[in-house]
């Protein structure tokens, strides 16, 4: 893998660190005065994650939850399994879940309940790449960094089978 490009380049390392700055000054003046509490999805959104806060400006606290409806496939089972959950109490704070994709949206709806029951201040989507197309539970995120087409997609924390999440630009698979 290292000269080699892994399927069709969508995104560029450079365009993807150009979009973090955008929507970190983005969320720094929605909540300005404010702090976020940022919900990392595991392990496809750390890499997003650590570049999005670079470029928030306003006070953040970090966490992560793991919770998937995928297995070693390329499709969703359906079926949300809630592998880690927070560490930290969001009660009355402004909650950012922070996402690789949004696909089905099958995940996010599940984590979204789950989170409002503790009764934080807010709740708000931010991920990476929203796949509208696919779409089959109703979750809209308020920050979105690339729309994509009906793709497989790899790289910048995104995997098949726990391979290619290293891959500093986001491509796609065909097959």
């Amino acid at each position: 893998m290292e000269n080699n490009v892994v399927g069709t380049i969508l995104f560029t390392e450079e365009q993807i660190q150009q979009r973090a700055k955008e929507l970190g000054k983005q969320i720094s003046q929605d909540y300005a005065g404010e702090s976020v509490y940022l919900v990392g999805t595991l392990r496809g959104a750390v890499v997003w994650m650590a570049d999005l806060m670079k470029n928030i400006t306003i006070d953040t606290e970090i966490d992560f939850v793991v919770a998937s409806s995928y297995g070693s496939g390329m499709t969703t089972s359906g079926v949300v399994k809630m592998k880690k959950d927070l560490e930290g109490n969001i009660y009355g704070k402004n909650v950012i879940i922070i996402e690789d994709i949004i696909d089905t949206g099958t995940t996010l709806k599940y984590l979204k309940e789950r989170l409002a029951d503790r009764n934080p201040k807010s709740i708000r989507i931010c991920t990476l790449l929203d796949k509208p197309s696919r779409r089959v539970a109703d979750v809209k995120a308020e920050y979105i960094g690339f729309e994509v087409e009906n793709l497989f997609i790899v790289g910048y924390g995104l995997d098949y089978d726990q391979k290619y999440r290293n891959l500093p630009y986001i491509s796609y698979l065909e097959g």
